[in-house]
């Protein structure tokens, strides 16, 4: 029977959105997260000259054939979780082992996908989808990634305005028991002066870009799904994530240009599902600052009404728009 492979951690909400679309809808729903391998989950795949990827998958409470797996939603799910006892080197070791077997074979298999980790994996570089948004000709702010404070005065000097810093990876950490957000922040002329720690990492800068709101344009399929985000405040006017309670929605469109750009960026980065971000100016100039191919989107869905679950789960279901 057709399946639906759904890979993801086991407290992900907008996961739990997406699967209840989709079994309300009838469908079959094999749900796992990464975490389950190997000590809660068994794989057992095969292959020959003869004929593809076949076998399964099991759990204590239910299985799925590999061959009926007809679409895969792959989101953030957590590492694998390995039995206790294991030297340190034994533990590294065996999660290559877990990462080439039970990866090699889920990335193997002919289904739709939203979205392929190896594809996901290539897309989360900042400076891919810069270039690649750039090529596809959305305008981008001119942008630095360097561990040279030399580099940093240089490209203040060079472009109008002031400078932002933010990370080029992941803005999240936990440090003790505590999970702490890098946001990105303007730089002062004093900051300027006193760059001590770049060296350390690389840091990513850009030209700040005036701005009347923000949109996040969530994209599932063919489906572009927008919304503006205005900030009522100057922290969350410099990053909206900074400060959720002084921010307001409202349902929007993409200029045609804008969502043919989008598109081209899609595909090129091999993506089904993202969550791009804009800088919309006061003349209404759009301009692209990042694609998130595993972005959150659930609060945004709660907030505006847009059917992003939806629109996921007709992409997975192979549903037409």
């Amino acid at each position: 029977m057709a399946t639906i492979l759904v890979i993801a951690a086991r407290d992900d909400w907008p996961t739990d959105r997406v699967v209840s679309v989709l079994t309300n809808r009838g469908a079959r729903v094999f749900r796992m997260d990464t975490a389950d391998f190997p000590q809660q989950t068994v794989l057992a795949g095969r292959i020959d000259t003869h004929r593809g990827w076949s076998g399964g998958l099991a759990n204590a409470h239910r299985a799925v054939e590999l061959s009926d797996i007809e679409a895969v939603y792959f989101r953030a799910p957590h590492q694998f979780r390995l039995a206790d006892g294991m030297s340190e080197p034994e533990r590294r070791f065996a999660a290559a082992q877990a990462r080439a077997g039970f990866g090699g074979v889920i990335s193997a298999l002919d289904a739709r996908w939203v979205n392929h980790p190896a594809a996901m994996t290539r897309a989360e570089y900042k400076p891919i989808q810069l270039a690649t948004a750039r090529e596809c000709g959305l305008a981008i702010p001119p942008t630095l990634v360097t561990n040279d404070p030399t580099a940093v005065r240089a490209f203040a000097e060079d472009v109008p305005g002031p400078i932002i810093c933010k990370p080029v990876a992941s803005p999240v950490f936990i440090e003790g028991t505590e999970l702490k957000t890098v946001y990105a922040r303007r730089l002062s002329p004093h900051d300027l002066v006193d760059l001590r720690g770049i060296d350390t990492t690389a840091h990513l800068f850009q030209a700040w870009i005036e701005k009347a709101y923000e949109v996040r344009l969530t994209i599932a399929g063919d489906r572009l799904l927008a919304a503006e985000i205005h900030a009522g405040s100057a922290r969350g006017h410099e990053d909206w994530r900074s400060d959720y309670g002084s921010l307001t929605y409202r349902r929007t469109d993409a200029p045609s240009d804008i969502a043919d750009g989008v598109r081209c960026l899609m595909d090129r980065l091999g993506l089904r599902f993202a969550a791009v971000d804009f800088v919309v100016s006061p003349s209404s100039a759009w301009t692209f600052l990042e694609a998130n191919p595993c972005g959150q989107w659930d609060w945004i869905q709660g907030a505006t009404g847009l059917p992003i679950a939806e629109a996921i789960a007709d992409e997975l279901q192979g549903v037409a728009t």
